[in-house]
């Protein structure tokens, strides 16, 4: 959130949000006192027999923890893993271990994951469940309103995106009011927008107010319930779940850092947060370095608007060192599908001589082979450019933003 520093402790370095696999978002939820389905976390073979047996049956739900949506729709890339996704459902304790072993160590593809897919080194198995039907409850920060939200729909299981697209009337925003929390007439709206009556109404009341004690009081960014599901028996269930967290909160929530698998994260997000740098790892050819998310937005629009895709979002932010800009510079270098390097720095809090520095100091010690176009403008502009010029380097000057943006596309393309 653009507002979270504000919870930083001095000090701590700035950190996106972090995300923790499915089985521990339950277990954060339970412990609120939500209803979830038993279910036990296997982290190898050995464990599947265990796991198996501590659960009654007769079905069993073999589910690939990984962190991104579209588990059950996806395909694994390895031929041994069969055509099923990841979530299976499992007749027999044989059936679990077949599909443990057709999952665990294989690369898993989804909507949410590259072509490459995320090899699947958890998985969670989960008692089966009879539902009768599926909705959707999500929980997050409405930038309009300033508030937290939920998000309700009787259409469940399905991506919200697509709902909200083609029958936007089925989905409730319903922001709730922090000082007063869930009140009786908020729990009421969601049921009814659920259609929720008898012991899921009941179930209802209770769940909406648990599920947001949990998000404030752990700093989530995002709570995603889908499906929530009414059973046979007329009871609510919570079938799956996805949390992310405030990173810049984190301090507060050593219980939660320990949930974090950096296996999931992209090495190069890893090493920028130990720099303090906001950096996200995109699909595209050209790296850019920007200070300011704004600014960087702007950026990536502008490199796509003349036909190229951003590789990267990275924000150096507003106190950066020419230390702390090499390390920037090297870590978009690390990414071999970058072809070329676009820096856009506007100078306040940050000087425009020290980017340059910074840059000058990085391309010497990466023997950059890519084009590069630098854009400065602000404090100690003329002394950046200056900088740059003397600097006997290979590094195209841009006047501004649109300059900058042409200039690296046709070099790019060029190469």
């Amino acid at each position: 959130p653009a507002c979270a520093g504000s919870f930083r402790k001095p000090g701590q370095t700035r950190q996106v949000s972090m995300n923790i696999h499915e089985y521990q978002a339950k277990a954060v939820l339970k412990s609120f006192g939500a209803p979830v389905a038993e279910g036990v976390p296997v982290l190898s073979l050995d464990d599947v027999q265990k796991a198996v047996d501590t659960l009654p049956g007769p079905l069993w739900v073999v589910k690939s923890q990984i962190h991104a949506g579209g588990r059950g729709k996806g395909k694994f890339i390895e031929a041994a893993a069969g055509e099923k996704g990841g979530v299976r459902l499992a007749f027999s304790k044989e059936d679990v271990l077949d599909h443990a072993k057709a999952m665990l160590g294989n690369h898993l593809v989804t909507a949410q994951t590259s072509d490459a897919g995320k090899q699947v080194n958890r998985l969670y198995i989960e008692d089966g469940a009879d539902i009768d039907r599926e909705l959707y409850l999500s929980l997050l920060v409405d930038r309009a309103t300033g508030r937290p939200a939920f998000v309700a729909s009787t259409e469940g299981g399905m991506d919200i995106e697509e709902v909200a697209h083609e029958t936007p009337e089925k989905i409730l925003t319903l922001p709730i009011d922090p000082t007063a929390g869930v009140t009786e007439a908020d729990a009421a709206q969601l049921c009814d927008a659920l259609k929720l009556d008898g012991a899921a109404r009941e179930d209802g009341m209770k769940l909406f107010p648990i599920l947001y004690k949990a998000f404030i009081e752990k700093d989530m960014a995002m709570l995603e319930i889908n499906p929530l599901i009414v059973m046979e028996n007329g009871r609510l269930r919570v079938l799956d779940a996805k949390v992310s967290f405030d990173g810049n909160a984190l301090f507060r929530h050593p219980d939660i850092v320990e949930l974090r698998d950096t296996t999931e994260e992209d090495e190069k997000e890893i090493e920028a947060s130990e720099w303090d740098l906001a950096y996200i790892a995109l699909d595209g050819t050209i790296g850019c370095m920007v200070n300011g998310a704004g600014l960087a937005m702007a950026t990536m629009d502008i490199i796509k608007l003349y036909g190229e895709e951003p590789a990267n979002f990275c924000d150096v932010g507003g106190g950066a060192n020419a230390e702390k800009v090499a390390a920037a510079f090297k870590i978009i270098m690390k990414d071999p599908n970058v072809k070329g390097i676009l820096v856009n720095i506007f100078g306040g809090i940050m000087k425009c001589d020290v980017i340059a520095e910074g840059v000058i100091a990085a391309v010497k010690e990466t023997n950059l082979a890519v084009p590069l176009v630098v854009r400065l403008e602000g404090t100690n502009v003329e002394m950046g450019k200056e900088i740059i010029k003397n600097s006997g380097l290979n590094v195209i000057p841009a006047d501004d933003l649109d300059d900058a943006a042409q200039k690296i596309v046709a070099a790019v393309k060029e190469a």
